[in-house]
């Protein structure tokens, strides 16, 4: 079941994009979700959080209608045009110039938002010189192809924008692009992402699992939803308190003690920031060697032992951020709890 924590939806006014009812989905013994309805309007910005595992990609697959429920019934509303950001760099032909890869080889201008735009301004918005419409793909750094990337994603027409995990795999001057992208876009958005500062910036809600197939929504971004998530906790505690009688109460057996963060915990929390900072450190350091276009032409080998040690580097990053988001919710349970 899909909870709503924000009293009004900002968006509610406006006609919807998606409509899910009932909506549930097992996957052997493990139920991912029960009963859930949702409605997505046009405009808002959804964030999806949860630990790996949790059903954050099944949830986007289920809403946009590419995966069926066991039950339920979806809809989405009328002209959707969905758009998707690919992770896959090396798609085209590596002699495919920039502005063929963004007009299709068509001309000199690109359609963006509906409106025609000269393939050399477009290029401009992402950090792209002039003279580089006709450099060929294989000549680009990691950083440009990036770039590259996010430019073909919003060159094609959407009204509904679909990012799983997109920060993965992005340099830092690329991550500002393609903030600047998103909070330009006139469209829906559905972001799957453990980016907390990211989320912030983006969202106007923020979806996270419970647990047992239930979900809830959170007004805001992800420093909201801890806030809400705390002050809800604690509300449901006392509305659960029994009312007080005259007569005395029974004998109780003593409480169990509370949960509390355990050594190894509280030691994870922390010293996982700076793990994660010295990990981005050591993947902005590739990222620069990887962004010189020489450097493939010097060494083939060390380009690609540099590229297969910054995929290593980002899954570390993904995996330590993700340890780190699971154990701040943790703590602020523990701490919605102790103040009851």
């Amino acid at each position: 079941m899909l909870e709503m924590k924000n009293l009004r939806r900002v968006y509610g006014h406006l006609p919807p994009i998606i409509s899910a009812q009932g909506l549930s989905k097992r996957y052997g013994a493990v139920a991912l979700f029960r009963s859930l309805s949702f409605t997505v309007s046009e405009g808002e910005r959804i964030g999806i959080i949860g630990p790996n595992g949790s059903g954050k990609t099944t949830l986007i697959s289920l809403l946009t209608g590419a995966v069926e429920s066991d039950a339920g019934t979806l809809r989405l509303g009328a002209n959707v045009q969905i758009g998707t950001l690919t992770q896959h760099r090396d798609s085209l032909a590596p002699e495919t110039t920039v502005a063929e890869a963004l007009t299709g080889g068509a001309g000199e201008t690109v359609m963006v938002n509906g409106a025609p735009k000269h393939v050399v301004g477009y290029m401009r918005d992402f950090l792209f010189a002039p003279e580089q419409a006709r450099t060929p793909l294989s000549k680009l750094s990691g950083g440009e192809r990036g770039r590259l990337m996010l430019a073909q994603t919003f060159a094609k027409p959407s009204n509904l924008l679909v990012l799983d995990e997109p920060t993965n795999d992005l340099d830092m001057e690329t991550l500002d692009v393609l903030e600047d992208m998103l909070a330009d876009y006139p469209g829906t958005v559905l972001l799957i992402s453990h980016d907390r500062d990211f989320l912030d910036r983006l969202v106007t809600s923020v979806i996270a699992p419970e647990g047992d197939g239930r979900w809830v929504e959170y007004a805001g971004g992800y420093s909201d939803m801890l806030s809400q998530r705390g002050a809800d906790l604690t509300r449901e505690a006392r509305r659960s308190e029994p009312e007080r009688s005259s007569r005395p109460a029974p004998e109780r057996p003593a409480p169990a003690p509370k949960r509390k963060l355990t050594f190894k915990e509280k030691h994870a929390l922390e010293t996982l920031p700076k793990t994660i900072a010295e990990l981005n450190e050591g993947a902005q350091s590739l990222t620069a060697r990887l962004d010189d276009p020489r450097f493939y032409e010097r060494d083939r080998t060390a380009f690609e032992q540099a590229s297969a040690r910054l995929g290593d580097l980002q899954r570390q990053i993904a995996a330590a951020e993700e340890l780190w988001l699971e154990l701040e919710i943790l703590r602020e349970e523990l701490a919605a709890a102790d103040g009851r």
